[in-house]
């Protein structure tokens, strides 16, 4: 379909679209052309990605002066799927352009005018073709417009070296790599040719100096390997060096958010790149895990070996190259940017800037009136820093000494005060403190150390050193927080350090402040109004959508009670009691029962899925649900959960189905969708809140009070009901889909909880589906499942799927609509009407 859209012609790769699609992408284009930033909100299964990207590529197509399109996603699969998306918009538009330039050319102006109303069928297209995905072969280049569309990830997702591939460790791929690329072992090559193992894809790349191109074309990971094979080129720095050609960049969140990755890979995006957050319900946590650290005993103790090995590594090169150290303390002298560690000055004017396969620590968050200053004296020779990191780290060990021990107990500081009983005890400046992280990776390079996984523990200190000094000063923003015993294990003893951000909007403000336009999406933002409080940015467009359908494909229905009339509630008093326990239990069995295929089951916490596991195998229940369906356990263990899932689809695929039993706020609840016949229901056993006496979550609430005037209830209640949201949105991808929503705790029922609920699931919340029992429940879930087994009608399904021709009305009625608000906003009023005349769309 292609079609107008307030004056801005778009390509949809489909014949028709829902009317929230057509919605968000108006409510999108408003944002660009407002050059603002947006939060809106899209039902899940309703085609959000393909939105985003047909609606922004048209309109850099039509606007070559807007920047670069960055989609940021969560996780690999979602962005190959991103990636196998745009290749279905770019191929749709270079048909139609090709279309348009073959009518031009050979056809009548009545042909041209015909063509103009019509389109070919994106469907049967895309079925001949595919996306265009790889080199393009179309001499116009990928979407008839010499496209550049690229994805960026971890060296383990790209090498394509054979022996760093068997590595399956991301840290040791990295090591692997290093270990081949770095300057000075390529330079010992060179003087003494197969004397050490180099990399030749980086060498083959490395050849091709600054001349190096990459043809236009839309290239996933698959895509990048492949190519870079066939090239002799490192797919991995390749794409790093062509960033600044691509118009369409996929990668992680915290390529834009981590200051220590973001420097390095997106420093020279353009002002007018258009940055886009896709599933950005957490993004508030996030932003605050890319600026705290965790330092725990055992770290500290490994840290203290890394100092050792620095101190003989620095004598030994006294001894043998002094005249590199005296390069480097030459160097600090003159500041970070002139040195090469942070990447402000253009390459020109900084020719000590390190080539990208030194770059292995990137630099911390500096302020920006200290990233030009000399590196302070006292950290400035190499003996010196080691000392100096040796007493923070024995400092560090002190205070957790202190805290395990019979007098100890759980310490919270601000960062100023942390500073100032350090320089109690050790005499050791603030100032000397912000330079830490780059400072260390000044001196690692320094020593040629190629591998830096025996470093990571002294990075954590010298990162938690330049935060805590850089943030220090005004409104505490960080909290220091340190406890007796940081471990998940019962009984085991690990004291813990934490340096933990308080403020989200430390790490995307600097977004907001930079780029254009900055689109904040998910299924489930709601309440949509505290977003721009966390974040502290003014949207210009904040949307939230409902889900047209043609028939209540989702049915939303909350248990309160058991069979015998017991209230069911994942309360901390409730938990343990037998009846709650068994009315679970009952009421699981019953689903089992009732639903073929598959059904999901959230708990609260592995600890309380675990103990629901050992009492319902105690009671027998557990044994009954196994004969009704096969049973799976999510596990902290990413390999046992993904062998898991596996079989579990499978044995949903065999007929008999099966129950998943998972935990809210772990690896099945972001990103797994369970559509069709493997999700028929998801039932939340429980509220899914947060920790309430965790010591970081307290000092973050006490921030949010003070600070944005948030209430501890409200925050709680809105983090809890995003990650429900979450996790029952999982159940349906499309139209046809259908599913069933349990909410099993009779907390539900409060307004403070079902008013946070998305506004596409409470459209589907009914009152007679509210407050019942698990008897009237599965009375509904059967006359539920009898409604939706029931062959679809076409013909309302066809009602919910805009025409061209509706989409013209739409537009038509569209701008009469913005010509009376003209009117209004001129003379105050229009004749003979009132505002209750207006509908808001």
């Amino acid at each position: 379909m292609r079609f107008n859209l307030d004056g801005l012609d778009v390509f949809f790769p489909f014949d028709r679209l829902y009317k929230e699609q057509y919605m968000y992408m108006r409510s999108l284009k408003r944002t660009l052309d407002a050059s603002g930033h947006c939060l809106l909100e899209m039902p899940t299964g309703t085609g959000k990605t393909v939105c985003l990207l047909s609606l922004i590529t048209s309109y850099q197509y039509a606007h070559p002066e807007r920047g670069k399109l960055v989609y940021c996603t969560r996780t690999v699969p979602e962005m190959d799927s991103v990636m196998e998306e745009l290749g279905v918009v770019l191929a749709f538009r270079e048909e139609c352009l090709s279309s348009d330039a073959t009518t031009a050319s050979s056809a009548s102006a009545s042909a041209s005018a015909s063509a103009s109303t019509s389109s070919p069928n994106p469907s049967q297209k895309k079925q001949k073709r595919g996306p265009l995905l790889g080199e393009s072969t179309n001499p116009n280049g990928a979407g008839n417009s010499n496209v550049l569309g690229l994805c960026l990830s971890s060296r383990r997702n790209m090498c394509i070296h054979n022996k760093v591939m068997e590595e399956s460790d991301r840290e040791l791929v990295d090591n692997a790599c290093r270990q081949m690329t770095a300057s000075w072992v390529r330079a010992a090559n060179e003087k003494k040719p197969n004397s050490v193992p180099t990399c030749e894809y980086y060498e083959g790349f490395s050849s091709e100096g600054t001349d190096i191109t990459m043809p236009s074309g839309i290239y996933d990971l698959d895509s990048l390997r492949s190519w870079g094979k066939k090239k002799g080129w490192c797919p991995y720095y390749l794409t790093r060096r062509a960033i600044n050609h691509a118009n369409v960049l996929v990668f992680n969140y915290q390529y834009m958010l981590d200051p220590k990755v973001a420097k390095m890979v997106s420093k020279e995006l353009e002002q007018e790149s258009i940055i886009v957050f896709d599933e950005a319900h957490n993004l508030d946590n996030i932003c605050i895990e890319a600026l705290s650290v965790e330092i725990n005993a055992v770290g500290l103790d490994k840290a203290s070996k890394s100092i050792s090995r620095l101190s003989r590594e620095v004598a030994k090169m006294k001894a043998t190259d002094a005249n590199r150290l005296r390069e480097e303390y030459n160097s600090l002298v003159n500041g970070l940017v002139e040195q090469g560690l942070l990447p402000n000055a253009p390459a020109a004017q900084n020719p000590q800037n390190p080539p990208a396969s030194d770059q292995a620590m990137g630099s911390a968050v500096l302020s920006s009136d200290v990233i030009n200053e000399a590196i302070p004296g006292n950290i400035r020779r190499a003996e010196h820093f080691v000392g100096f990191m040796k007493k923070l780290v024995e400092h560090l060990k002190n205070r957790l000494r202190v805290v395990a021990s019979n007098d100890g107990g759980v310490v919270s500081e601000s960062p100023m005060r942390f500073l100032h009983h350090l320089k109690l005890q050790t005499s050791l400046e603030a100032k000397p403190l912000k330079f830490c992280y780059s400072r260390l990776s000044s001196l690692l390079r320094t020593l040629q150390v190629s591998n830096l996984d025996e470093f990571n523990y002294l990075s954590d200190v010298a990162d938690f050193a330049t935060l805590l000094s850089t943030y220090s000063e005004g409104v505490a923003k960080f909290a220091v927080i340190l406890e007796p015993n940081g471990s998940a294990i019962p009984g085991a003893l690990e004291p813990r350090l934490q340096l933990a951000c308080l403020d989200a909007s430390l790490a995307i403000e600097p977004l907001f402040k930079r780029f254009s336009s900055v689109v904040i999406t998910s299924g489930t933002l709601s309440p949509i109004d505290l977003y721009p409080k966390l974040l502290k940015f003014e949207p210009k467009v904040s949307e939230s959508f409902s889900m047209s359908t043609f028939r209540p494909c989702i049915r939303p229905i909350i248990v309160s009670r058991g069979s015998d009339q017991t209230q069911i509630s994942t309360r901390y008093q409730d938990r343990d009691d037998a009846n709650v326990t068994r009315n679970y239990g009952l009421l699981m069995e019953e689903l089992c029962s009732t639903i073929p295929d598959g059904i999901v089951a959230f708990f609260t916490s592995y600890s309380y899925l675990e103990n629901i596991i050992v009492d319902w195998d105690r009671m027998g229940i557990l044994s009954s649900i196994a004969k009704k369906k096969l049973i799976f356990i999510e596990t902290k263990d990413v390999m046992e959960t993904s062998l898991a899932l596996t079989n579990f689809r499978k044995a949903c695929d065999c007929g008999k189905g099966a129950v998943f039993l998972s935990v809210a706020r772990g690896k099945v609840s972001e990103g797994i969708n369970f559509d069709r016949h493997y999700g028929r229901a998801v039932v939340l056993f429980g509220v899914p809140f947060q920790y309430t006496k965790s010591h970081v979550l307290i000092a973050r609430l006490e921030y949010l009070q003070t600070h944005f005037q948030i209430k501890e209830a409200d925050f709680l209640n809105f983090d809890a009901l995003r990650q429900a949201s979450q996790c029952v949105g999982r159940v349906i991808r499309s139209k046809t889909d259908y599913g069933l929503m349990i909410f099993a705790d009779a907390r539900y029922n409060r307004s403070d909880k079902k008013n946070k609920l998305p506004k596409w699931i409470k459209q589907f919340l009914h009152e007679h589906y509210m407050n019942l029992s698990s008897d009237q429940a599965i009375t509904h879930v059967r006359n539920f499942l009898r409604e939706m087994s029931q062959p679809i009608d076409q013909v309302k399904l066809q009602q919910v799927f805009f025409t061209i021709k509706a989409i013209e009305e739409m537009e038509k009625k569209m701008q009469e609509e913005k010509l009376l608000q003209g009117q209004i906003g001129e003379a105050g009023h229009i004749p003979g009407g009132n505002g209750d005349d207006f509908v808001d769309i």
